[in-house]
């Protein structure tokens, strides 16, 4: 088969990632896969047989804004118009994010049935939160427009059931695919040395955005009274890295708390970690709990909407925490003096290649 992924740029997060992973995947099954990135933006390695193409946005005039929606279909129309010409009909085409899903729902080129819009996140709590009144119908009514009557299928069922709830969405099909993993690759990486000057520490991986609630990360980190430091893995703006150092000295931990900025390669830091901590308000899923129950290190979250009650079954539920730093205070330190056992079986339904075959197998619905 031949596959289209199409995103809004690779910058260091999880959906980016996710993508390269599946295209990895379906690439070494045998299939032909495309990527069209819509910014010259990557920081990660483009997997060996992906046909990678970077289609930048050169408009320099200043209605740009207003007109590239529109603009960035017509561009992505042509090369993909082009792609068909030179290599056959694509029969799969795969959207992620939801600029990039903005642009697709516009082009003119596609066969609507092959199109699939990958949900990655909570989108009520990404694009609701904030907005009341008359600014909240309209973000509704705009991306409800895009979603409409299109094929949909989200990383965990939450993120769907948000999508169709919130927006008032009658999609034409929809599904749930987990994120994909690939197991071997991570070990390999987890084993590479681990340059931390110090044994014993918890740890968070993830962009520095407010979503992620770093300020309930931080109050309860000091709540818990631990002593091993609190590594931060993970970029974000200049703005908020400062504000949440600032908070780090307002609780007294800013020596304890250590910001190393993003790692192509978190795995080792992750794996010799006591505790992995999510503190999020949302997750479409929550790639590091199962990469770092992979590298066999415990894990924490808030039990928030999305993923993480999915993966934290069983004996490692005990890990979810409810959404308050005193809760996720307590599961931290229950989890890092009794860790649960991590059952390796459940972790290879994760892996590349069988969600790699979900994936192909919505080219026959």
């Amino acid at each position: 088969m031949r596959i289209l992924f199409v995103i809004d740029g690779l910058p260091g997060g999880g959906a980016e990632k996710v993508v390269l992973t599946l295209a990895e995947g379906m690439t070494s099954l045998g299939h032909r896969v495309s990527l069209f990135s819509l910014r010259d933006v990557c920081d990660y390695p483009i997997p060996k047989g992906v046909d990678y193409q970077i289609l930048p946005d050169n408009t320099r005039v200043f209605w740009r804004k207003i007109t590239e929606i529109q603009r960035r279909a017509k561009q992505l129309d042509r090369e993909i118009v082009r792609a068909q010409q030179d290599g056959g009909a694509f029969d799969l085409v795969i959207s992620n994010l939801h600029k990039t899903d903005r642009i697709v729902s516009q082009c003119r080129s596609l066969q609507w049935s092959k199109v699939w819009f990958s949900i990655h996140g909570i989108f009520s709590a990404s694009y609701l939160g904030n907005k009341q009144g008359f600014s909240r119908w309209l973000k509704r009514q705009k991306i409800a427009h895009v979603y409409q009557n299109k094929n949909i299928v989200g990383v965990s069922q939450a993120a769907v059931d948000d999508l169709i709830q919130h927006f008032n969405i009658n999609a034409r099909k929809t599904t749930q695919i987990s994120n994909p993993f690939d197991i071997e690759a991570i070990l390999k990486l987890a084993a590479e040395p681990c340059e931390l000057p110090f044994s014993d520490y918890l740890i968070h991986v993830g962009r520095l955005h407010p979503n992620k609630r770093h300020d309930r990360l931080l109050k309860a980190y000091a709540k818990t009274g631990l002593n091993y430091p609190l590594v931060l893995v993970g970029k974000g703006s200049e703005a908020y890295t400062e504000k949440l150092k600032s908070l780090a000295e307002e609780l007294g931990i800013a020596e304890k708390v250590k910001f190393i900025g993003f790692c192509s390669n978190p795995y080792p830091y992750i794996k010799h970690a006591k505790t992995l901590i999510l503190s999020s308000d949302s997750e479409g899923f929550g790639n590091v709990l199962v990469e770092a129950l992979i590298c066999g290190t415990p894990v924490v979250s808030t039990n928030c909407p999305g993923g993480p009650s999915t993966i934290l079954t069983g004996n490692l539920a005990i890990g979810l925490a409810d959404m308050n730093e005193d809760s996720l205070a307590e599961k931290i330190v229950l989890v890092t003096n009794n860790p649960p056992i991590i059952e390796e079986k459940p972790l290879l339904d994760y892996g590349i290649i069988p969600t790699s075959q979900k994936y192909l197998a919505l080219a026959n619905n």
